[in-house]
């Protein structure tokens, strides 16, 4: 078994949703995400808030951000175990956050790092 990172990333991350559209879409992630953990293939995961983010970059040089520099915010991540990216990706398809125009959920592959396997 291998894991998994999911990033949702949202393409206008300033757009602000009424309380109803929030407490909405907040019980659709949790419907989804006890879906996969029902299959004990969820190890973990969070929202990322759009304030409160700091870029560093060479020479020491820190600004707030990402504001500007991208078109699309990291919204959170989840981790998960899957047999391939093939089921990795299937639980990616049921991510609520693609229901924006223009979301999306990368997948990619979690690097070993105890050198066994």
């Amino acid at each position: 078994m291998e894991e998994f990172i999911l990033i949702m990333r949202h393409q206008d991350g300033t757009k602000i949703a009424s309380p109803e559209q929030m407490q909405i879409w907040m019980k659709q992630t949790m419907d989804w995400v006890g879906s996969i953990a029902a299959q004990n293939k969820f190890i973990s995961g969070t929202g990322l808030p759009f304030a409160d983010a700091m870029v560093v970059r060479p020479n020491n040089i820190v600004t707030n951000g990402p504001f500007g520099e991208i078109k699309e915010t990291i919204g959170g991540f989840m981790t998960v175990k899957a047999e391939s990216i093939e089921e990795a990706v299937e639980f990616a398809k049921g991510c609520p956050v693609l229901q924006g125009e223009g979301n999306s959920v990368e997948v990619r592959k979690i690097a070993k790092q105890d050198g066994v396997h």
